[in-house]
């Protein structure tokens, strides 16, 4: 899952990138609040985080925005301040939550966590199944059957965004999107090298998962009986 992280202060918005990163999240970042406006409004975030005080714009001038658009992302705001104006405020506004400033990082990811689910994302402890795979998206483990195959991280990435897709259609465009970024100059055919390494996994695992090609559409995938 893709995550956009608004904060001014450089090393705090390194130090949770870098959080993020290593379970697994994939992460862009922003240091001023008009940036983070155009970032969201692409609509590849499954979650931003928000810094309250920030140049340009600040957090709940950024939400109020996103919200008038009709984007509905998952907001978290961060602010160093405690007042109960500042929570109020922005929850007002549309925030799904709200996180002062310094917070541990097990309160953190569980804040997002539970932000997801409150969207509707598929975001288990463990895992995700379809069929009769199941994705371990911690250890980059793919298993079937109890025989299981390593997975790289962009290999980890696609196969858990085509199973939270929950058998809807995904383009090569939301792909490239999701997993590198709206503003990435990768091209179609890195998408077609990952695709085909699942593929391959799949096959090697004896799984009924099979990633169809609807031609022109995207992919979508589909048990076999």
């Amino acid at each position: 899952m893709r995550i956009l992280i608004a904060e001014d202060e450089v090393h705090l918005a390194e130090a949770v990138s870098q959080i993020l990163k290593k379970n697994n999240y994939s992460v862009d970042m922003v240091h001023d609040g008009r940036s983070a406006l155009d970032y969201a409004l692409s609509g590849i975030y499954d979650l931003l985080l928000l810094d309250i005080m920030m140049p340009e714009m600040d957090g709940i001038s950024v939400l109020r925005k996103l919200r008038s658009e009709g984007n509905h992302t998952p907001v978290i705001l961060l602010t160093a301040k405690g007042e109960l104006s500042d929570k109020v405020a922005g929850l007002d506004t549309g925030a799904d939550d709200y996180i002062a400033k310094p917070f541990a990082t097990e309160e953190l990811l569980a804040r997002i966590r539970a932000a997801l689910r409150r969207k509707g994302e598929v975001v288990p402890e463990d895992g995700l199944k379809f069929g009769d795979i199941e994705l371990n998206t911690t250890q980059l483990k793919l298993t079937v059957q109890g025989k299981e195959i390593k997975l790289n991280l962009k290999e980890n990435e696609l196969l858990e965004l085509l199973i939270t897709r929950k058998q809807a259609i995904t383009s090569k465009e939301q792909i490239i999107e999701k997993l590198w970024g709206f503003d990435s100059e990768v091209e179609y055919n890195n998408v077609e090298v990952y695709i085909s390494f699942l593929r391959k996994k799949l096959t090697f695992l004896n799984s009924s998962v099979r990633i169809n090609t609807i031609r022109g559409v995207g992919y979508v995938l589909e048990v076999t009986s």
